[in-house]
C-alpha cells in the first residue's frame, strides 16, 4: 500500500510554522532545584514502550521515512576527508533509493542535516549547496569540552563564519556534577551569543551526569540559557542515548514549553542504529510532546549507521527481500 494513502499521521506535513526561537530566561534556581526524577517509574515507563508501540507493514514504512527526514547524518572520524564528506552529503540529498520511494508513492526526501567537525564544514557546505540541508558542526572542544572557554567560544564563531547553520556544543559536565547551575547557565548563554543566528544544540553527555535528576536539572538550565535543542550525547561516551534519559529530557522540554511558550528541540544521539529503535523514539516523542515535535526543526537523530538499517527495512517492505548492508553505504 502506498504510504500516502495511509491513515496514520507519521508523515503528515504540518503547515509551515515559523517558531519563535527560544529566547531563554533568567536562571530560576527554585524551578531547577525542584526538578526530580523517579528513576524506577521512569525505567518502567521506558521499558513498556517497545512492546506497546509496535507498528507493521505500511505504517512501519511511514514511520521509517519520517525517521529519515529527522536524521543528522554524521561523520566524526579522525580520518574524515573532503571526499568522504562529499559522499555523505550526496547520501543526505538522496537517502532512500528513488525506486523505493516510487513504490511507496513518495516524493524525494532528504535527511535533516549533515553533522561534521569544523574542518569539514567548507566541503559540506559546497556539497549541499542548493539542497536546503543545513550543515551542523560539533564545537566547544568536542567531545570532552575541557578546552579554555575563550577557545570554545572562538571555535563556535569560526564554525558559524565557515557556514555552519547549527552548532552542537558540549557543556562542562563538572558544573552539573558540582551543582554549579549558575556557571552552567553563564556558559550556555555565552555559547548561545557566539552562535548568533545559527541554532545551538546543547549536548549534555547524559551518561556522565551521574543521575536522572541531574539530567532533568541540566536540561532546564540549558533551555533557560537559550538552547534551541537539547541533545543526549556526543556518541563518544560509554553510555549514550537511552529511553529513560529521553523521557526525562522531553518532559523537561514539555514543562519549559508550558511555562514559557517556547518549543525546544530534542536530539538523541549515540547508539541508535536499528530501525525499530528509531520508531520507538518517535512514538515516545508523539506520546509525550505531540505531532508538532515530529518535524525535523524540533527533532533529530544523531546517527550514521541508522540510515543503513532503515533502507534495508524499506527495501524489504517493497520487495520482500533483505539486501546486504554493504549495498547501502553512507560514505
Amino acid at each position: 500500500m502506498p504510504v500516502d494513502t495511509m491513515t496514520n499521521t507519521a508523515l503528515a506535513q504540518l503547515p509551515q510554522v515559523t517558531e519563535p526561537r527560544n529566547a531563554g530566561m533568567p536562571l530560576d534556581l527554585n524551578w531547577v532545584l525542584s526538578a526530580q526524577a523517579n528513576t524506577s517509574a521512569i525505567e518502567r515507563r521506558a521499558a513498556s514502550l517497545p512492546a506497546r508501540r509496535s507498528v507493521k507493514k505500511a505504517h512501519q514504512a511511514a514511520w521509517l521515512l519520517k525517521a529519515v527526514t529527522c536524521i543528522d547524518l554524521t561523520t566524526l572520524s579522525g580520518d574524515d576527508t573532503a571526499r568522504r564528506v562529499g559522499r555523505l552529503c550526496a547520501k543526505a540529498r538522496q537517502p532512500v533509493a528513488a525506486s523505493v520511494l516510487n513504490a511507496l508513492g513518495m516524493p524525494p526526501i532528504t535527511t535533516g542535516a549533515v553533522c561534521v567537525y569544523h574542518e569539514m564544514i567548507a566541503p559540506a557546505v559546497d556539497a549541499l549547496r542548493g539542497s536546503g540541508i543545513p550543515v551542523a558542526a560539533v564545537s566547544t572542544g568536542f567531545p570532552a569540552g575541557l578546552s579554555p572557554l575563550p577557545l570554545r567560544i572562538a571555535e563556535i564563531e569560526q564554525s558559524v563564519a565557515a557556514g555552519a547553520a547549527e552548532i552542537d556544543i558540549v557543556i562542562s559536565r563538572r558544573h552539573v556534577l558540582e551543582g554549579n547551575w549558575q556557571a552552567l547557565y553563564d556558559e550556555m548563554r555565552a555559547f548561545r551569543a557566539a552562535c548568533g543566528d545559527a541554532h545551538v544544540k546543547a549536548i549534555l553527555a547524559t551518561g556522565e551526569l551521574g543521575s536522572l535528576r541531574n539530567v532533568a536539572r541540566a536540561s532546564l538550565v540549558c533551555m533557560m540559557a537559550g538552547a534551541d535543542f537539547i541533545k543526549t550525547s556526543t556518541g563518544k561516551e560509554a553510555v549514550n542515548a537511552t529511553l529513560p534519559v529521553t523521557l526525562v529530557m522531553i518532559r523537561a522540554i514539555r514543562d519549559y514549553y508550558d511555562r514559557t511558550g517556547y518549543r525546544v528541540g530534542y536530539k538523541p544521539a549515540g547508539g541508535i542504529s536499528k530501525a525499530k529503535d528509531a520508531i520507538t523514539y518517535l512514538a515516545l516523542i508523539k506520546e509525550e510532546l505531540g505531532d508538532r515535535w515530529l518535524q525535523p526543526d524540533l527533532f533529530r537523530f544523531g546517527a550514521s549507521s541508522l540510515l543503513n538499517d532503515i533502507e534495508r527495512q524499506l527495501e524489504h517492505h517493497v520487495t520482500g527481500n533483505y539486501s546486504a548492508s554493504y549495498r547501502h553505504p553512507t560514505s
